[in-house]
């Protein structure tokens, strides 16, 4: 991380932000490359997903990754494509992962009408264009992105530390806390309305060819 924050919030406040914005850089995504070329069994997937994601999750000694009733939720709503003779494949795993990362912000509903297409065309084609290729183009804008987040995240913060300068100066630390998680939540609001429209006009269009 370059450089400290410098602001009127509590010292703490303060380390606990250049912290977490530094912990970004140790977050890795899973390359396509570490996924096993093997067909799994149920358990082997759900291990595999435990191992590489788990230190994402927010309590990682309770959450659970991803579990077998989820998976097979998943196949059930179309959103996962069935294994063949209880075995998946190297594919199923990228659209699991893919899974894992939108089901935070995003309804079941939702995430169908994003990865129904990419699975009806992609998953397990016989050209050269694959779910694989998919992946890895998106996954691989991930450094670049993590650099603009944190140098917004640090603009929220010091424009946060800027409010409530004349609020009773006991209150000021959580104030300033409180306006900077509004920030943060103003933020995802917008981008998670702008997402929720993207994929309403995608439904539309799938209507619309039918």
């Amino acid at each position: 991380m370059k450089g400290k924050v410098e602001s009127c919030m509590h010292i703490d406040t303060k380390d606990l932000i250049n912290s977490i914005l530094s912990s970004f850089d140790r977050v890795d995504y899973i390359k396509a490359i570490d996924v096993p070329n093997i067909d799994l069994y149920m358990d082997q997937v759900t291990t595999f997903m435990d191992n590489r994601l788990r230190k994402t999750s927010r309590y990682p000694e309770q959450d659970k990754v991803m579990t077998k009733t989820m998976i097979n939720n998943y196949a059930k709503n179309d959103l996962l494509p069935p294994p063949k003779k209880k075995k998946y494949s190297k594919e199923h795993i990228l659209v699991l992962i893919f899974i894992y990362y939108y089901k935070g912000f995003l309804s079941i509903g939702d995430i169908e009408t994003l990865l129904k297409p990419i699975t009806e065309k992609f998953f397990q084609t016989e050209e050269k264009f694959t779910i694989e290729n998919i992946y890895e183009e998106v996954f691989s804008m991930q450094a670049e992105e993590v650099e603009i987040l944190k140098k917004d995240v640090m603009e929220k913060y010091e424009k946060a530390a800027d409010t409530f300068k004349e609020a009773p100066e006991e209150d000021q630390e959580f104030l300033q806390k409180f306006s900077f998680i509004c920030l943060l939540s103003f933020d995802v609001y917008m981008k998670k309305m702008l997402i929720e429209k993207l994929i309403d006009d995608m439904r539309d269009h799938k209507k619309d060819e039918k």
